[in-house]
């Protein structure tokens, strides 16, 4: 692939290591540059890594090749839109590596065929996210638990009204440096379990990372943050069963030591996290299971005991250790939200584990036995 190059000139753009004295949080900051390409006609073209900002489309249903965002463009209507986390980790040979970027260049491929949308060649993807990586690289944060978070898009451009697929898309990564997505690190956080919102319907688009799946979270979020609640977690159509967050998978750990991550089904996404978790229960020493998990058997055990741990699972959180649960179920009334505490209400010996596993493995310090992290090559 011919990638074009436009980039800022050395003067305006990080031309020594980045550095952040303040805290670092989660997706504040840009780097300089983004990469961009466009689908018309049938196929990917113009791959390009230029400023970053704002940027023109391709509308060939008008017949106009460069436009500023038309008020009849697709995804303002449709929602036609997906998009993918990952994050790029500092090794101790000072290159950047990704984590298993692969797979997510593989499920944004998924989401776009949910969403009706073009595919883009796997190689195209990792072309043109480790070419941007390669210019930026200057923009990895040097903190503890810092990283690149790589974040890849696709919306409709072109503009008509009518419910239909668009023809014209846009492609497009731009990077973020991040350091934990909870203000609070690696601590225990709060929860709400609901029974008045559902994330997405079942036989609809729930295994796609879409951004209409978290938009209708965002009412749920709010109500939970009410309550001091970071996400919600989420029961099926049926209220029978366990699902995820608005934003992540969940585990739990029961009194013998089992992991349990709820059984994926078409309302909960996949994510990549999760899985490796299933694919490294032999490191952990704890069997990793999945299976459908009860509501009223999840919430009687952790009464009981039974579970010991719960937490979320996710590119932007990796390991999310709960804490304690706001309960919002059964009757409206305010006054029926209860709190229910996990264990002791800290971080679990096996949350910790996993943690340090995982991040281990992403950070260079653990062996990498599975090939996940892959190094960004300098281009020159």
């Amino acid at each position: 692939m011919d990638i074009q190059y436009d980039l800022l000139p050395k003067s305006e753009r990080l031309q020594q290591q980045f550095e952040q004295k303040e805290p670092l949080g989660f997706g504040g900051l840009v780097s300089d540059h983004m990469f961009l390409m466009d689908h018309s006609n049938g196929e990917w073209h113009s791959p390009r890594i230029v400023p970053y900002g704002p940027f023109e489309v391709v509308d060939t249903a008008n017949h106009v090749n460069r436009v500023n965002v038309m008020p009849n463009m697709a995804t303002l209507h449709y929602s036609q839109t997906i998009f993918e986390g990952v994050k790029a980790f500092q090794h101790p040979d000072g290159e950047l590596y990704t984590f298993r970027l692969d797979e997510n260049v593989n499920r944004l491929n998924h989401s776009a065929r949910e969403m009706c949308m073009a595919e883009i060649p796997e190689e195209v993807q990792l072309e043109g996210i480790n070419a941007l990586l390669d210019v930026e690289r200057l923009w990895m944060p040097q903190q503890d638990n810092a990283s690149i978070y790589i974040r890849p898009f696709m919306f409709g451009t072109g503009g008509f009204l009518g419910v239909k697929p668009s023809s014209d898309y846009v492609f497009c990564t731009f990077l973020s440096p991040s350091g934990a997505y909870f203000p609070d690190g690696f601590s225990p956080i709060k929860l709400m379990l609901t029974d008045k919102h559902k994330r997405v319907a079942p036989k609809s688009v729930g295994t796609a990372k879409t951004g209409g799946n978290y938009a209708a979270s965002l009412k749920a979020a709010e109500r939970a943050k009410e309550f001091g609640a970071k996400q919600v977690l989420y029961m099926d159509a049926t209220d029978r069963f366990i699902e995820e967050t608005g934003a992540m998978n969940v585990y739990m750990v029961t009194r013998d030591g089992e992991i349990i991550i709820p059984q994926f089904t078409d309302t909960i996404l996949e994510s990549i996290t999760s899985r490796s978790f299933l694919e490294l229960g032999d490191r952990l020493g704890h069997p990793v299971l999945q299976e459908q998990v009860s509501a009223l058997d999840f919430v009687t055990d952790i009464a009981l005991g039974e579970i010991t741990e719960t937490g979320g699972l996710g590119t932007a959180a990796t390991v999310a250790p709960v804490g304690s649960f706001i309960m919002d179920l059964g009757e409206r009334k305010r006054t029926r939200v209860r709190e229910m505490v996990v264990g002791d209400g800290q971080v679990g010996s096996v949350s910790t584990e996993m943690y340090a596993l995982l991040t281990g493995i992403q950070t260079g310090e653990v062996e990498d036995t599975k090939d996940w992290m892959q190094k960004v090559e300098r281009r020159g």
